[in-house]
């Protein structure tokens, strides 16, 4: 074989390689040395290239370059991974790091930041050395980075006390530096979602957190620059006045030179003179294209007053200067039409008898080794089980290096490898081209530790000044901030409340258990309680009856289903083991919690009610497939339910994929089949050759027969109506149901957190899934324009929802008119069967580039090329079902883009809609949108028809605390206390100041949390984890935090005593006694008579005279007496 190195500027071809023998031949002729740098004509091939020289020589340090992905001269700045990996890269490059480096065109064309500031912001920290730590912060401040209470994403720091948290760019975790004195004693990485400390490092290396410097300077620099280049008013460019005022928005970047006095450099002067450079494919001619787009755009952008562009050569190499620059490296250009390298047809044939009949023949034919790549270690195993029915044993090695080194004739590893391919001595055959069905590409999931989402806990987190609260004791009031107070012991924080009447009072942190948000009618139209009137404890009482009535409802619904015998499903580890394998992605945390839990639930004896909450896109099907499994495989059948005819078929489709290996008959009904298909689905389903059957409704008419039915599963159950599941209801006796959704209907939400329903949540986004951008904007023809263009011009689609059917034949001419240069299809509800498939399967295959359609697409549509949504009249839908359409879009790892249009008028409550759903723009925002839905709608009754008034009068987190409460009480037997429906409340006073002091904790809502977190703490265990927290997080706490933490330790020891109140002087301490405290009265006698300093204080309080001066004696001295009271 002949792959001649070429001179610097000459060129040379490798002929006769294909695209699978490619990466082995560049990784295997290349010299070590220089610098090789692999030219791409898109980002897809840079990638899979990278991957295989990975497999090929996993030693090298194989870097990707990647773009902004965003389009030239838009008004959207990268995602800050993108900036941290970029200059992670373009630094490893500069000092030499890199071995070989693979680079898409257009990204090669871009200009950079100067060498120079890249090399000159970049620092060091270790262990040991000496800081000081203002300078610290400045340097940090310059060089771009963040201060923030939480460090959450790269590019920020938090300074508290002693202790700095920081996440430099370039590194997948936040390291935290434990400061002593001015030198640092210790630096450790932290999971920025629990903010724990994980393992301890030497060093971190600090770089910019921006692709420019952001210091006062550098300001000045860019008003002269921008004076200077830009012949626009600069007074009325937006721009130009953020950056003066310390502002870096979105789109500055497209501004990068103005903010240098140097020019920019290229990708070639962080190359340096010597690297050999490989152009896969015609590279000058994507040069052109993208040269002739970049004018283009910039032609588009230049009647833009407030951002006006710069030309194209500030930015970009020109493909002249592109292809002069490229002339000066040794080029090899290589030929991909070989075929000496090919391999013959080795696909499995599933319908033959003998399927792999075509590898056979293969191997006997071919005279090399042969290694076959899997692209997971279960698919390994899988396809071993496979081969080995049907004569063929290959054997597993690790990796490429193994297989040159066994002599195995036919083996198998894991690797993600795109194309096989053959040599004379041995062939490499993937998975692709085994099983050609396999198109979707398989990204492994960072596993991201798994944040819960207890809205009950963070219902404080997010509270506002003004936002109503519910106290226990004293009713509804208005929040107004946490304030300190001396009363002569010390400062204690409190969190002041208004009542009506202009009424505040004080509550002690220690008692923030006593409050919750409030939720149930719109906040401005709460009306205050007066403190002191009887009003409160007769709307409590009411709601505490109401909260027995329903509890005794509950218990009598529980008793009937753990009465009724369900049916205890089994499955064989081994088969289900290999249906899991089948799936592409690892799982999310909570995604294989939620998996878990359905297992266990299958497998009981009592029937399933599970609801499983999860975002749109986190993984939900994957829960409902393993749930079919099982059924399947213990021969009962599958019944799932899907609100839309598009749904059934993707589900019908997904679920045929999955089932494809195993005797699994899948069928569907609804209105895209014909009646001979629909006659022979329902006879299937009656005699029990049908195993899952999915459909909309249909599946609950009466009529419909099942011959063994064993799972329900209800996808996007907030879009079925009472009626329907009334009659699911029917099924529900003896049959497991589990229930899919992404935005519960408050209804279904609060029977998840009463306890009436099992309930999981996923909450974990997919790795490198970016949130949705959203926007809530006056209808315009210029914003619809601009938005469909940068979907189009990045090579995605957009779907257009227009939900009025009379209209909408107008609605694609007036978009006809304005974007021209778009392909349009139209898709509703009332199109034919076959019309509707075929308009749906041509956007698929992208033969449409905008769908205009109705709420059809509301769910599951699954297009992840579909990245943009507009959504007219957004004023007119629900917060579920406006989450559920922004869900369609997003679905892969490019920036999505949600447009919300209205009219100018819009009534109170669909303003409120529009701003949650345009604040809960971060992933996972679907469950705490319902619990906004809650408050904006109410929850209604929880059984029956009528609408809980009761619940508005005390707010639905009490009311559901109440609930809870009666439960308990009437499951132990126990006649609930109306008075006090939440059972006894201790108050600790210790005469000490108990808090977080602020410089300790400077976050107020944070505080907030921590207070409410120690509050409802149950056990020992709970407190001693916050403690460990509180350390680990804010280090070493002083007198005034181990106070807050003792008295909530005493306070649990006196609520399971059933003591009301413990008042601790410096002279004594008063215990009062509760109605149903368990003190026994002889043990009191006893100590009265033995110690003289105990004595009786009134029928209820107990008091013991002690000196105690400081505090820790006085707890101690507690803990003691308190000791002695339980010696019975």
């Amino acid at each position: 074989m002949n792959y001649p190195l070429p001179a610097p500027q000459q060129k040379a071809r490798w002929l006769d390689l294909t695209r699978g023998s490619l990466p082995w031949a560049l990784s295997h002729y290349l010299p070590p040395h220089p610098l090789k740098v692999v030219l791409t004509q898109d980002v897809e091939q840079a990638l899979r290239l990278q991957t295989a020289w990975q497999f090929f020589r996993p030693q090298d340090n194989a870097l990707f370059l990647p773009d902004w992905e965003t389009l030239p001269y838009e008004h959207f700045s990268p995602h800050h991974d993108l900036v941290s990996e970029r200059l992670s890269v373009l630094w490893q490059i500069k000092q030499g790091l890199a071995d070989v480096l693979f680079v898409p065109v257009a990204t090669a064309m871009q200009k950079l930041t100067p060498i120079s500031f890249l090399l000159g912001r970049t620092f060091w920290l270790q262990t040991g050395q000496v800081l000081d730590i203002e300078v610290l912060r400045s340097n940090l401040v310059e060089a771009g980075y963040h201060a923030v209470s939480h460090v959450m994403a790269a590019g920020e720091f938090a300074l508290r006390g002693g202790i700095l948290d920081i996440f430099p760019m370039g590194s997948d975790l936040p390291y935290r530096l434990d400061m002593f004195d001015n030198e640092i004693d210790s630096i450790k990485t932290f999971d920025p979602d629990n903010q724990r400390t994980l393992t301890p490092v030497s060093e971190i290396r600090l770089l910019p957190a921006h692709e420019f410097p952001t210091d006062e300077e550098t300001q000045k620099v860019f008003r002269a620059r921008f004076r200077e280049e830009i012949d626009s008013d600069y007074q009325a460019a937006t721009v130009y006045k953020a950056v003066s005022n310390g502002q870096f928005g979105a789109g500055v970047e497209y501004y990068l030179p103005l903010f240098f006095d140097q020019p920019l450099s290229t990708l070639f002067d962080y190359l340096g003179k010597t690297a050999n450079v490989v152009c896969v494919g015609d590279v000058h001619a994507e040069a052109a294209r993208f040269w002739a787009d970049v004018k283009n755009r910039f032609r588009l952008a230049q009647g833009d007053i407030h951002y006006p562009p710069l030309s194209p050569q500030h930015l970009y190499l020109s493909e002249d200067q592109f292809g002069a620059a490229l002339k000066a490296y040794p080029q090899i250009v290589p030929d991909l039409a070989g075929s000496s390298h090919g391999l013959p047809d080795v696909a499995v044939n599933r319908q033959s008898e003998t399927p792999l009949a075509a590898l056979q023949h293969f191997q006997n034919t071919f005279q090399g080794r042969i290694l076959l790549c899997a692209e997971s270690a279960g698919r390994r195993e899988t396809m071993l089980g496979f081969f080995a029915q049907h004569g063929l044993k290959p054997q597993p090695v690790a990796n490429w290096q193994d297989f040159l080194q066994s002599d195995a004739a036919l083996a198998i590893t894991v690797s993600s490898l795109a194309y096989g391919f053959q040599l004379p001595d041995w062939a490499v055959i993937t998975e692709s081209d085994l099983y050609q069905y396999v198109a979707r590409s398989r990204n492994v999931r960072r596993r991201k530790h798994a944040a819960v989402s207890d809205g009950l806990l963070r219902d404080l987190a997010e509270i506002n000044i003004g936002d109503p609260v519910v106290h226990e004791e004293h009713g509804i009031g208005r929040y107004m901030g946490l304030v300190n107070m001396d009363w002569g012991e010390g400062i204690n924080e409190m969190m002041l409340l208004e009542y009506a009447n202009e009424a505040q009072l004080y509550v002690p942190v220690a008692q923030l258990h006593l409050i919750s948000r409030y939720s149930g009618h719109a906040h401005e139209n709460v009306q205050l309680h007066r403190l002191g009137s009887a009003a409160w404890s007769k709307a409590k009482r009411k709601a505490a009856e109401k909260a027995r009535d329903t509890a005794a409802e509950l218990l009598n619904l529980y008793a009937q289903r753990a009465a009724q015998e369900g049916f205890k499903f089994q499955f064989n580890e081994q088969d289900y083991q290999a249906f899991a394998d089948g799936f592409g992605y690892e799982e999310t945390e909570d995604q294989a919690a939620a998996i878990a839990a359905v297992l266990q639930d299958l497998t009981q004896s009592k029937p399933m009610d599970r609801l499983v909450c999860g975002d749109v896109g986190f993984g939900k099907t994957e829960v409902a497939l393993r749930a079919a499994f099982v059924a399947v495989m213990s021969g009962k059948q599958v019944a799932v339910l899907a609100p839309t005819t598009l749904l059934v078929e993707q589900h019908a489709q997904n679920f045929a994929d999955r089932f494809a290996d195993f005797p699994v008959k899948v069928a569907s009904l609804s209105r895209f089949n014909n009646s001979k298909t629909t006659q022979s689905t329902l006879k299937g389903m009656a005699d029990g050759t049908v195993d899952i059957v999915i459909g909309t409704h249909k599946l609950v008419q009466d009529d419909i027969q099942f011959h063994n039915l064993g799972l329900v599963i209800i996808d996007e159950e907030h879009r079925f109506g009472v009626r329907q599941k009334e009659q699911l209801k029917r099924l529900r006796a003896n049959v497991d149901i589990l229930t899919l959704t992404a935005t519960p209907i408050p209804r279904t939400l609060s029977m998840a957190l009463e306890g009436l329903r099992d309930f999981s949540l996923i909450t974990t986004a997919p790795s490198r899934r970016l949130a949705v951008k959203t926007f809530v904007k006056p209808f315009s023809e210029a914003s619809i324009r601009e938005a469909v263009l940068r979907e189009l011009k990045r090579g995605g689609q957009v779907f257009f929802l227009h939900n009025e059917v009379e209209t909408i034949a107008n609605m694609r001419e007036r978009l006809q008119t304005l974007l021209p240069e778009a392909r349009i299809g139209v898709a509703h509800g009332q199109l034919r069967e076959r019309e509707l498939e075929q308009v749906m399967r041509e956007f698929l295959q992208q033969q449409f580039n905008v769908l205009l359609c109705s709420t059809i697409i509301e769910t599951g549509i699954d297009i992840p090329n579909a990245n943009t949504i507009i959504i007219n009249r957004a004023d007119k839908f629900g917060i579920a079902q406006l989450h559920q359409l922004r869900g369609r879009v997003g679905r892969s790892h490019h920036q999505a883009y949600a447009y919300l249009l209205t009219p100018e008028y819009l009534t109170k409550d669909a303003e409120k809609r529009l701003d949650a759903i345009e604040a809960a723009d971060e992933l996972g925002a679907g469950f705490s949108l319902a619990m906004q839905d809650l408050e904006i709608r109410g929850a209604g009754e929880i059984l029956g028809e009528g609408q809980s008034g009761e619940m508005m009068q005390v707010g639905f987190t009490l009311y559901t605390e109440m609930l809870k409460q009666a439960v308990r009480d009437l499951k132990k037997g126990r006649q609930p206390d109306l008075d006090a429906p939440l059972g006894v409340t201790t108050e600790i006073k210790l005469h000490s100041p108990a808090l977080l002091p602020e410089h300790y904790c400077p976050d107020i809502h944070e505080r907030l949390v921590l207070y409410k977190r120690l509050a409802t703490c149950e056990t020992d265990a709970h407190i001693n984890a916050i403690y460990e927290e509180l350390i680990d997080r804010f280090g070493l706490p002083e007198q005034a935090v181990h106070t807050l933490i003792d008295s909530h330790r005493i306070r649990l020891i006196a609520k399971e005593m059933g003591i009301n109140a413990i008042d601790a002087t410096s002279e004594a301490i008063t215990f009062t006694f509760g109605k149903h405290h368990h003190v026994d009265p002889a043990q009191i006698v006893l100590l009265m008579q033995t110690q003289k300093n105990y004595r009786m204080a009134g029928a209820d309080k107990l008091r013991v005279s002690c000196v105690s001066a400081d505090i820790a004696t006085r707890i101690q001295t507690v803990k003691t007496i308190l000791r002695k009271l339980r010696a019975t």
